[in-house]
This record gives C-alpha cells, structure tokens and sequence, in this order.
C-alpha cells in the first residue's frame, strides 16, 4: 500500500452525458488522459462534483473500471444514501485497483451522529484494506470529524492515511493543529480551490483536490507549485501564489456553491468540450444572468493571466 496518491493536484471529474443523459464513459477517459497529460498526479472520481447523488450504483462502477481499464490513477469517491452503498463502492475499488478512496460521512440518516460515522467509516475501510484512504471532510455532508475519531479509526485501519478538509480557513487551520501535524504519516490535502495557498503554506498539505483545474488545469497546477515553493520560504513564490489566488478568486468560489458542477461544466463548454454541455437532470442549468457573469470572469482571469504571466521569473519556473 503506498500513500503516494495523495501528493500534487487531482482534479475532481465531472460525469459527462450522452444526449439522452446516460453517462458518456468514452469522454470521462478522454477528460481523464488531458488531465494526466496537463501533469495532475491522478483523478477523483464521484465526489460531489462527479455527481454521484444522480447516478446508480451500477453507472458509478462502470465510470472507475473505464478509468482503471484506461491505466488513469483514479481515487473513488464513497458517497452513498446508506451504508451499504458506500460499502459496495469501497469493495470494488479494491477489486478493480483504484488508486485511493475518498471516504465521505453518512448522510441524511443518523448524519449528526458520532457512533454512526464512525461504524460507517470504519465498514468502507474495512471494505478495502489495501486502498489507501482519506476522510473527507465537508460542511455539505452536516458532520465534522474531530482528531479524536480519525485517530480512533487509523489505529484501527492503517489504510486511511490522510484527510481532505473542504472547509474554511479555520477547517484547514484545525485539520493541520490537531490532526496531520500529529503524525508526519498522515497527509492533509486541501479540498476547496480557494483556500489553497493557506492550505500549503499555513497547513502543511502535501496535494489538493481541484474543481476549477478540470478547466484550467495549467493555472491550478501553477498555484499549487507556487504555494509549495512559498511554503518552503520563497518570498517571490509567496507574492505570486497571493496574486494568482486572488485572480482565481470568483472562478474558484463557484466551489463553494450549490450550483458548481452547473458552473464547471459550462466552463468546459467555453473551452469546447460539448460533451459537458448537458446535465442529467434536463432542469438543472444556470440562469442565463449566471452564464454571462460566467462567461464574463472567465474572459476577465484568462486575459490578466495572459498578461501577468509574461512576468517570468519563479512563475517561469513554477509553469
């Protein structure tokens, strides 16, 4: 088992569907490979942005055995309505070779509960003993997983080796004070893109999980470069990483929103990736006020990175 996953930048993939909103798994591997290629260190696959709420458990397997079949590293999202679900998706990942599991809490049913999470999260590792894990952990799903259970469930299941905090600033700031700066074998990968500077510099992360770098990959990989050399003391790297953060800021923020993988996914549409252009819901899209805003940011980053970018020096040398 080894823990190197969970280092560099993933992005999280959307599902793409057909025009009758059956998944397309032929560009799920394709949107895969331009993401291996562009120098992220692997994929997720069914975390929030993958979708998986609106896909069967059957659809799920299909889309990890494409991308294992295809030799993409793909780290496999548990998110499920019950626990036996999450079980199912954490058995397969094993059986098929996935690269890593994202175990993500209980939801709706007993979510507030802490005997619940923790016989839920221990079931999913028990399910894949040699897939190495992270917690994920998120205000979406309604419950925060504290020190004192992650090192209840890793002295038990050495396979969860890290923990990927969604939150704020004072999420990450907790997950690096009393949890990975407990033990230099559990890695923290920050799981918002905007926080990711803080993430690298403040709390110690080794990778992050990345919506925005599905569409701009480049700049999402330079960030997270620039972040890593400004941890270790580059004073240029620290400003660069600062300026390019804030620029990302609106782009990134649709993150954060219930309405991301709507934003996302309009994004890849504005790059050319019409197999994006549909949702598996017919009634979920943006307003045409939120595509012209969209529409209007993305045109707003991409010309000030053009520009900002000529600067050379550690951005250069970061890119």
């Amino acid at each position: 088992m080894s823990t190197t996953v969970f280092a560099g930048t993933m992005p999280a993939l959307m599902t793409p569907c057909k025009e009758d909103r059956t998944p397309d798994y032929d560009a799920l591997v394709k949107k895969g490979h331009d993401m291996i290629e562009a120098g992220m260190s692997a994929v997720v696959y069914c975390g929030s942005m993958g979708d998986w709420p609106l896909l069967s458990d059957e659809e799920r397997m299909t889309g990890v055995e494409r991308l294992v079949e295809a030799g993409i590293p793909v780290v496999v999202g548990t998110g499920a309505i019950n626990s036996k679900s999450a079980v199912a998706h954490a058995a397969h990942a094993q059986k098929v070779g996935a690269a890593g599991l994202m175990v993500i809490p209980r939801v709706l049913s007993r979510g507030t509960s802490m005997a619940a999470q923790k016989n839920h999260f221990k079931a999913i590792l028990e399910a894949a003993p040699d897939v190495p894990a992270i917690i994920y952990n998120s205000p979406v799903y309604g419950f925060a997983t504290r020190a004192d259970l992650f090192f209840a469930l890793r002295a038990e299941h050495k396979n969860l080796v890290g923990f990927k905090e969604f939150g704020g600033k004072d999420d990450l700031r907790y997950a690096a004070e009393h949890i990975t700066s407990q033990d230099e074998q559990v890695t923290l990968m920050v799981g918002v893109d905007t926080e990711v500077y803080h993430g690298f510099v403040n709390c110690g992360a080794t990778g992050s999980i990345t919506g925005i770098g599905t569409a701009l990959p480049k700049e999402a990989l330079l960030l997270a470069s620039l972040s890593q050399k400004a941890a270790q003391g580059n004073a240029e790297a620290r400003k660069r990483a600062q300026e390019l953060e804030e620029a990302f800021g609106v782009l990134s923020s649709f993150d954060e929103g219930t309405d991301l993988v709507l934003y996302y996914k309009y994004l890849l549409v504005l790059n050319g990736e019409e197999e994006y252009r549909l949702h598996f819901n017919e009634t979920d899209v943006l307003s045409n006020a939120q595509r012209n805003y969209c529409e209007q940011q993305y045109t707003l980053f991409r010309n000030w990175f053009a520009d900002w970018s000529k600067q050379g020096g550690v951005i250069a040398e970061c890119m």
